[in-house]
């Protein structure tokens, strides 16, 4: 018998070490005797096997829909799909179902995490294996309901659990914070020694793999779709439109082909070799993941699963033993992805697991005695940014994405599969899926290799890492740079990274703080950086309380109310939308009235068919020209100039690519981003720094709000627009990219006498909610309306001049929101970060989307939806009358209720007046 000590001792002194009946040799190559549900074994499945006697049975020469992969996100969308009544859905699976990463999933299901629509999936998961399926069918999907217990090992590893407590009381999660004594009660053999504390959620379980997938495919089939196992797919054709858009027409299969307009590709660790056969990038890569099986715990029986974030491993009751998992720095690439594989394993490489035994151990210590029954070592899929990737792929319509769910696709998996049913269906998910939408990425990274390897195993090494508000990748960083990053860099500039762009996120008076070449953490051979400078100020953040520099950023604020601020947007998504039916095209996908004269600019929102608010951007009318410039196109017709948020700047693309196709406009969409610099001075002064640069009358007479014009800054032409994202004075200039340098230290030297000061974009997060500006993703989703949101006066229901998501508004006005987006203030300085419960007269009625603390009027700030517990609209009474208090941490705070924004409610300093 070998013991978990054991293996500690042997893994570091002789390879391989002996572990139970078999010997492990550390290879990466597969292994062909293990412990498993099921047993064939790779070698075997390299004979003759069921593949090659043909499929489970015969395929349709049609189908509406065909899923790829048998999986867990197969099994669940094919499931959604069939129940939402779509006839003629197929499930194509190479092998059986289960048998490429799904078998081997620890299936455990955690309801809490920091999101409230990953608690939103994970709650549909849950109803779906736990209730739905046996309702449906008779049979037991094996879901156990053991509870879970995370475990903290520091203050703010229990904060984060308290921040996650707050945010279930909003979606009704039972969830306790014990102590050590409290949680050794419940856990008696766990070490309590070293714990701050626990999060107990007694409803979290485990699901079995098998018995989902199995009675997943039953119950669709008795909706009518089919799965047919034992049949590879070797090909996507592609047909091309009259409009020149590429679109699925048929699936090659090895044992004839089927006609479909829509292909789900849920192929997890083989999503990518399915993306190719279509021509679709799919970011994501395949690494080894690992755990041990031991043998029987006396008194282990009925306990919950163990997640030890801070000793990176997971506990998963099973039976009466545990299996051990967890995840590491330095985890082991699957560099050739067999589409052989199929129920295959890994050698366990002790030298890269060891440090989980020791966790383990730690924490229950009698696993130190206990024996080893197998190892299960496998592949999973990981993603640049530790999101799965879902929806329809920009190249290609018809196209869906269902994978790289980073070791996460059992529990996400019901949820997930529900809404891709729903965007197949109705072309959008019912929820906000953003954050899995694999329009997110910009289309340059998408097949960036390094970039992909870089952060996908950050994602994997900092899996179980504390989610601070303000974190910052380490990897894969100077992507894309725009002309003014050395300047700003050396003028103390830390910055951000979205979308491969970086942005000035504040700017430290302690010097330059470069972002280094990633060094994967030391792993690998790799030097690990020492005296990091940005890594050390990226640490600092590592808070739930107020960071050390919140009097730097304060200081930017405040300069902006006071004097002048200038910020480079230059990273924002810059478009043109220009030909014979621009105008039609705008009309249809822009809420407000955008068709105004030109030199005109219009701050509005992009709407879906349900009212959601998939974007909020301005549109500045062109004047028609035969002579294309770096500031606008040669076009005839109408056309638009669109400024979108970097960080969503693709997703805007893709949306407005799709609507464009939909409606066949016969109109060009430009992207003109990596051209054009944006720099934007804003506050009192903005005005007196900016005539001593510009060549125009910058009166209110002369340039009003919300216009726009070509001028001269130090003698380049740039576009002035006169708009403010943060309650002051202010314009931004477009720039040319080979004049962004030149402008920009011509604004600064005249703002020297004036106060001017450069500010990044913590800064524009502060003075945005203070004035109480929206941020699409944060308060503003496409899961929102603008009526919701309070962006009526965006919308021009007062005309009759149809657009997309008009109906779904109609609707909503008549029958009453059903939510309506509050600004709260707290008095008490404390911070908050979005996800704190709102209480409503001693009830829970929604919970904080977005916050910030706002320095002129020194309190912080929140927004947050909220509903009537009753059930009926949300009137403007309803929210004026009620008693508030917003719960951070467990702990609760007064707050007061706001209908206008506290700061500026008349819109005074926007138009100059001070």
């Amino acid at each position: 018998m070998a013991w978990l000590s054991r293996a500690l001792r042997v893994a570091a002194t002789c390879p391989p070490p002996v572990l139970g009946p078999r010997a492990l040799t550390g290879r990466a190559g597969p292994t062909t005797e293990k412990s498993v549900p099921y047993q064939r074994t790779l070698k075997e499945a390299q004979g003759p096997s069921a593949v090659a006697q043909g499929p489970s049975q015969p395929l349709p020469s049609t189908a509406n829909v065909v899923v790829i992969g048998g999986g867990s996100l197969g099994c669940q969308t094919l499931y959604h799909l069939a129940k939402l009544g779509v006839s003629g859905a197929v499930l194509l699976e190479r092998e059986r179902l289960t048998s490429g990463t799904t078998w081997h999933t620890a299936g455990l299901l955690w309801q809490l995490r920091p999101s409230d629509v990953e608690v939103e999936l994970l709650a549909h998961t849950r109803r779906v294996v736990s209730r739905d399926l046996e309702e449906e069918t008779g049979l037991h999907t094996g879901w156990i309901q053991n509870g879970g217990l995370f475990i903290a090992s520091n203050r703010q590893r229990l904060d984060e659990y308290k921040r996650l407590m707050s945010l279930g009381k909003a979606y009704g999660v039972e969830s306790h914070v014990l102590s050590p004594a409290e949680t050794k009660a419940l856990y008696p053999l766990m070490n309590v020694d070293d714990l701050y504390g626990t999060l107990y959620v007694p409803h979290d379980g485990t699901m079995d793999p098998a018995g989902t997938c199995t009675t997943l495919a039953r119950a669709a089939a008795a909706r009518g779709a089919q799965v047919i196992e034992n049949c590879p797919v070797t090909g996507i054709h592609v047909r091309t439109d009259d409009f020149g858009v590429r679109r699925v027409a048929a699936v090659e299969t090895e044992h004839g082909s089927i006609q479909t307009p829509c292909v789900v590709n849920c192929a997890g660790v083989w999503a990518s070799a399915v993306g190719r056969m279509a021509g679709v990038k799919v970011p994501l890569v395949a690494m080894h993941h690992a755990y041990v099986v031991t043998e029987r715990i006396e008194g282990i029986q009925n306990m919950p699963n163990v997640r030890d974030h801070d000793a990176s491993v997971y506990l998963r009751l099973q039976g009466d033993a545990l299996s051990v998992g967890g995840y590491e720095a330095n985890p082991i690439f699957w560099e050739e992805v067999s589409d052989k594989f199929a129920f295959g394993l890994f050698d366990l490489d002790w030298d890269v697991f060891t440090q989980h035994i020791e966790g383990a151990i730690n924490r229950v210590p009698v696993l130190e005695k206990t024996g080893v029954k197998s190892t299960v070592c496998g592949p999973e899929s990981f993603t640049p940014d530790h999101k799965p990737l879902m929806g329809e792929a920009p190249e290609l319509r018809g196209f869906y994405l269902g994978c790289g769910f980073n070791s996460a696709g059992m529990m996400l998996g019901g949820g997930c599969g529900q809404e891709l049913a729903h965007w197949i269906i109705q072309g959008r998910p019912e929820k906000d899926m953003y954050s899995y939408d694999i329009r997110r990425f910009h289309h340059l990274l998408t097949d960036h290799r390094r970039w992909i390897r870089e952060r996908s195993h950050e994602s994997y090494a900092k899996n179980y890492s504390v989610v601070f508000p303000h974190d910052e990748p380490l990897a894969g960083r100077n992507m894309r740079t725009d002309p003014l990053h050395e300047e700003l860099l050396a003028r103390g500039c830390v910055f951000q990274e979205r979308q491969g762009w970086e942005r000035p996120g504040w700017f430290t008076p302690q010097g330059t703080a470069p972002v280094l070449q990633y060094d994967y953490y030391g792993a690998y051979g790799n030097q690990a950086h020492e005296d990091y400078t940005y890594g050390c100020l990226l640490g600092d953040e590592y808070t739930f309380d107020f960071p050390p520099h919140h009097d730097v950023i304060k200081k930017e604020c405040l300069a902006c109310r006071g004097a002048a601020a200038v910020f480079n947007m230059s990273y924002f998504g810059k478009f043109y939308l220009v030909g014979l039916d621009a105008r039609k095209a705008a009309d249809w996908l822009f809420s407000a009235d955008v068709s105004r004269p030109p030199g005109s600019t219009v701050y509005t929102c992009m709407l879906n068919h349900r009212g959601g608010t998939e974007s909020d951007l301005t549109v500045s009318r062109l004047a028609p020209s035969s002579q294309a410039s770096a500031l606008a196109p040669a076009f005839e017709g109408d056309g638009y100039y669109l400024a979108v948020g970097g960080a969503v700047a693709q997703h805007n693309w893709s949306h407005i690519s799709t609507v464009l196709q939909d409606q066949k406009f016969r109109c060009q969409l430009i992207d003109s981003s990596e051209d054009l610099g944006m720099i934007s001075i804003q506050g009192p002064a903005s005005r007196t720094i900016l005539q001593e640069v510009l060549d125009a009358d910058l009166s209110n007479e002369a340039f009003p709000f919300s216009t726009h014009k070509l001028v001269r800054a130090a003698g380049h032409l740039v576009r002035a627009m006169r708009l403010s994202f943060v309650g002051e004075l202010g314009w931004e200039l477009h720039v040319p990219r080979s004049a962004c340098v030149p402008v920009y230290q011509a604004v600064m030297t005249a703002g020297t006498k004036h106060g001017l000061v450069n500010a990044g974009y913590r800064a524009i997060d502060s003075l945005s909610i203070e004035k109480g500006y929206r941020h699409w993703h944060a308060d503003l989703r496409p899961d929102d309306s603008p009526l919701e949101a309070g962006l009526a006066f965006t919308c021009k229901l007062k005309s009759a001049v149809p657009f997309l998501g008009r109906e779904a508004l109609e609707k909503q006005r008549a029958h009453g929101l059903p939510r309506r987006l509050v600004c709260f203030t707290v008095d008490e300085k404390v911070p908050m970060f979005g996800l704190e419960a709102i209480w409503r007269n001693g009830q829970v009625v929604g919970h904080i989307r977005r916050a910030d603390f706002g320095f002129f009027i020194d309190k912080t700030l929140a927004y947050g939806y909220i509903r009537d517990p009753s059930g009926g609209p949300v009137s403007l009474d309803f929210v004026k009358s009620g008693d508030y208090a917003l719960e951070r941490m467990g702990v609760t705070y007064p707050a007061q209720a706001h209908l206008r924004s506290p700061f500026d409610p008349d819109n005074k300093r926007v138009k100059g007046i001070y």
